[in-house]
């Protein structure tokens, strides 16, 4: 099985480097990890570059558009996805690995994120008011398990199939919101809470930003409701 990392990027050389530093040190490490440069203006894709990965190229900026070109660029039979400011655990692409295998009919998994450089009621309280929050809300308006952008991994096969329903255009979209809702009640999809990766506490130091995320969030499920309401997505898990 081979096993590609996607990680698409704009202006955060210094996270990226500590993102590939934690995929060099994994102890199944990725076949192939490529890195989207989405327009950056610093160095990030000599990081990439310097670190061993491959780098491709997106014009059009926002996450949906990189994101979706880091699948389409990736060789792998299964392909995961970091943020450049993610930091998996030494054993994440292992276990990757050994989820697909040992379950044939899996089409895709996901983790939660850990803060990193939060403690206390801090943390306990980003756990439960986004993290917890995103994964039961999120995934009751989808009727199915919903996949987290910044540490996820689904089958080659599962994205050639679903590839052209997700929104490549628009930069107010949440593309882990998105690409989730392309999926199905037919399909295993599967949220492992010790999947854990860390993930910068960034925006909860900017309000303007966690706004953005909420916002984002709103309109990728309301865009996802009009074509494939709640209604008949829960009627087909049920009847399934």
């Amino acid at each position: 099985m081979r096993i590609s990392v996607v990680v698409p990027v704009l202006d955060d050389a210094h996270e990226l480097a500590g993102c590939l530093a934690a995929l060099r040190s994994q102890t199944r490490t990725p076949d192939e990890i490529v890195v989207v440069d989405n327009g950056c203006a610093d160095d990030s894709a000599e990081v990439a570059r310097d670190a061993g990965a491959r780098v491709v190229a997106e014009a059009v900026r926002g996450i949906p558009s990189a994101t979706a070109t880091g699948y389409d660029a990736a060789t792998g039979d299964v392909i995961a996805r970091l943020d450049a400011d993610s930091r998996p655990g030494p054993d994440w692409v292992q276990r990757i690995e050994r989820a697909f295998t040992e379950d044939p009919e899996l089409v895709a998994i996901s983790g939660p994120g850990e803060f990193i450089g939060l403690s206390g009621w801090r943390a306990r309280a980003a756990r439960l008011l986004y993290m917890d929050a995103y994964f039961f809300s999120v995934g009751a308006a989808m009727a199915h398990p919903v996949l987290f952008g910044s540490n996820l991994a689904m089958r080659r096969e599962a994205w050639d199939r679903v590839r052209d329903g997700v929104n490549r255009s628009d930069p107010e979209l949440h593309d882990d919101i998105d690409l989730s809702f392309q999926f199905g009640a037919a399909d295993r999809l599967r949220v492992d809470r010790s999947l854990t990766v860390g993930i910068s506490a960034r925006p909860f130091d900017d309000p303007a930003a966690m706004r953005r995320r909420f916002s984002r969030a709103f309109r990728t499920i309301a865009r996802n409701w009009r074509i494939s309401p709640p209604s008949r997505r829960w009627m087909d898990r049920v009847q399934r």
